[in-house]
């Protein structure tokens, strides 16, 4: 829930535990699809919470998680979803902290965004699967 006065507000932000657990349920459902992925977790003042690299998971998806985190945070929806037009100016704009690479998700309990999870290494349907399984195993409302 957020509160706000006049001067203030209070934002709720993901826990450590809830973003370990996060991670986790990734890292098993990433194994389960026999993958390896990177993983990040980050809260909604994208400040990185979690981070898994799995055993297989190529260099590359360090950042691609990471970037798919920060980015479905910071627009509070999934990321693949910029239209045409956006999805090569707002990377660039954004000096590649924006991305529109399938794999990152907000999460929200009770409709309140608390951050975000990126997964990067697998296809983009396996990222996002993976994602998926992450949000259902911590109880966060589902992503459609």
């Amino acid at each position: 829930m957020v509160q706000r006065s006049a001067s203030t507000r209070t934002v709720e932000l993901i826990t450590v535990d809830t973003a370990l657990a996060a991670a986790k349920a990734a890292l098993k459902e990433s194994r389960s699809l026999g993958v390896g992925v990177s993983i990040a977790v980050y809260n909604s003042f994208l400040t990185l919470i979690a981070f898994v690299h799995g055993d297989g998971a190529t260099p590359h998806s360090i950042e691609t998680s990471k970037r798919k985190a920060q980015t479905a945070a910071s627009i509070r929806r999934p990321t693949g979803t910029f239209s045409d037009n956006l999805a090569v100016a707002l990377p660039l704009a954004s000096g590649n902290l924006l991305t529109n690479l399938g794999g990152g998700l907000p999460i929200r309990f009770g409709g309140v965004h608390v951050g975000a999870i990126g997964v990067g290494g697998g296809t983009v349907e396996q990222d996002i699967a993976i994602a998926k399984a992450a949000i259902g195993a911590i109880g966060a409302d589902p992503i459609d």
